[in-house]
């Protein structure tokens, strides 16, 4: 699979069958990671791979109401850093964004491997600190919700997740997002 097949056939599915997540998947998914672009090539970004059955039970009382359907993950990944951990170069501070470079490489290599890594902002960040003994000044910014996709639907799911779940949401327009030379609102 190339990249663009890996683009293209990424989806954030919420249906989501059981699957052993081995050692080799980690190290597959973090060497992608690790060759992500950043600022001085200063790394910034941080992952925790939880795949333990306590451990993930623990993370469901971090999610909201909306993501009951990722009680089905065989592994959620939570994405952290700390602006002190990369360049601040005026008031514009890189973390973030190459943070999410890293997880993109991330998803891009699970949808390689024939897994759902769908990242959600629907948690707890104070809860997933207390579960998984992350310090304050570490910025929760993300999980990512890994599983194989299923054929079965997810009745954790709400109507609207169903609706989506069987077609692509509609995506922007190239010409609602992209400006040649100059930017018109």
């Amino acid at each position: 699979m190339d990249v663009k097949e890996a683009i293209d056939k990424r989806r954030a599915y919420r249906s989501l069958d059981p699957i052993k997540i081995t050692p080799e998947i980690i190290d597959s998914m973090a060497e992608s990671a690790k060759l992500s672009p950043s600022c001085f090539n200063n790394q910034p970004w941080r992952f925790i791979f939880v795949t333990d059955t306590d451990a993930l039970e623990n993370m469901h009382s971090a999610l909201s109401k909306g993501n009951e359907w990722a009680k089905t993950a065989s592994m959620i990944i939570v994405v952290i850093s700390k602006k002190e951990n990369d360049c601040v170069i005026g008031s514009r501070e890189y973390y973030l964004f190459d943070t999410g470079m890293a997880t993109a490489f991330i998803i891009l290599r699970a949808t390689e491997l024939g897994l759902v890594a769908h990242p959600i902002a629907g948690y707890s960040p104070k809860k997933t600190r207390e579960i998984l003994g992350i310090p304050e000044e570490m910025n929760v910014i993300a999980l990512v919700i890994v599983g194989k996709h299923s054929s079965k639907m997810n009745p954790l799911m709400s109507e609207s997740q169903k609706i989506v779940e069987k077609e692509r949401p509609e995506r922007l327009k190239i010409n609602e997002f992209v400006y040649l030379n100059k930017y018109r609102g």
